[in-house]
């Protein structure tokens, strides 16, 4: 079973696809447009979005930049366009697989099934083997679960990974170029996207940029994660096996 996020503005291939999907035991969600599609994944964790490239407010194509820019969750383009250069160019530019319409439902299935494994094997390949404990946040790597005092923390697929990678180095100051590399898996990018992202965990975190507790940005330099002064642990993380 896969939680699977639908992007497509022609209500009766949507319903179909949401039938479909449902009856094969997958969770889905569904939204008409793009600005739409890049709100639910910035707040709900996806396993394969579907798209679909003739959108109302915006070109699927353009969408899929903007998908990239904040989630490498697996994308399925599902489209009548079925222009060769096109599908290149989408395929080099971040989607994991395109299918053009008409397509079965055993067809789209197929092609989820060879994604998700993808995705799953290359997820697995070295799974943090510790429970990392910095103040009150406490982050299990394996059951991708984060608290803060007790409370579990509502977080996106990639402010996960961003807390994550930061609470492995407690008081350590880490350059945007390094988050981008290994958080985004990019060589370079857009500083807007990790201070959008940071500014979420911050109002998570419960936090501010002015009145920072768990993150500070010393600017021109990078990011850190420290627990608040007077904090239990606040000399470096305690780790421990997960439950």
């Amino acid at each position: 079973m896969a939680s699977v996020l639908v992007v497509e503005d022609d209500q009766f291939v949507r319903s179909a696809l949401i039938r479909h999907l449902s009856e094969a035991s997958h969770t889905v969600r569904s939204v008409g447009t793009a600005l739409e599609a890049l709100r639910e994944v910035a707040h709900f964790r996806f396993d394969v979005v579907i798209l679909d490239l003739g959108l109302p407010d915006l070109d699927g194509a353009e969408a899929l930049k903007m998908l990239r820019s904040i989630t490498d969750v697996p994308v399925i383009i599902a489209t009548a366009r079925d222009d060769e250069s096109e599908i290149v160019r989408l395929l080099n530019d971040g989607a994991d697989d395109y299918l053009t319409k008409p397509f079965s439902v055993e067809h789209l299935s197929a092609r989820m099934a060879a994604v998700l494994r993808r995705s799953r094997a290359a997820g697995g390949e070295a799974p943090p083997p510790r429970v990392l404990r910095v103040g009150g946040l406490s982050i299990d790597p394996l059951r991708r679960s984060a608290e803060l005092d007790g409370a579990e923390l509502d977080l996106t697929r990639r402010e996960f990974d961003l807390l994550t990678f930061l609470a492995g180095r407690p008081g350590v100051v880490v350059a945007r170029k390094e988050l981008l590399a290994e958080v985004w898996q990019q060589s370079y990018g857009d500083d807007q996207t990790i201070d959008v992202h940071l500014s979420w965990l911050r109002r998570k975190l419960g936090e501010t940029a002015a009145r920072p507790r768990y993150l500070h940005t010393l600017r021109g330099v990078g990011v850190k994660l420290q627990p608040p002064a007077g904090a239990p642990d606040a000399g470096a993380p305690v780790t421990e096996p997960p439950a």
